[in-house]
């Protein structure tokens, strides 16, 4: 997900986003831990959107 994108939710989209990215992260991460995945830098990049999402959110408040 781009910044672009993420800009143009609402407060409570990105809400919404923070927690199903979360959530998908952490699965993620767990799938990772017991089987290597095909591309570990689903791991990295889902992270940083996480963040990004988490920002945007801080700075809207």
């Amino acid at each position: 997900m781009k910044q672009s994108e993420i800009k143009e939710l609402s407060v409570a989209e990105l809400q919404e986003k923070l927690v199903s990215l979360k959530k998908s992260y952490t699965d993620l991460k767990m799938a990772h831990a017991i089987s290597p995945l095909e591309n570990p830098l689903q791991v990295r990049a889902l992270r940083k959107t996480v963040a990004r999402v988490a920002t945007e959110l801080t700075n809207r408040q």
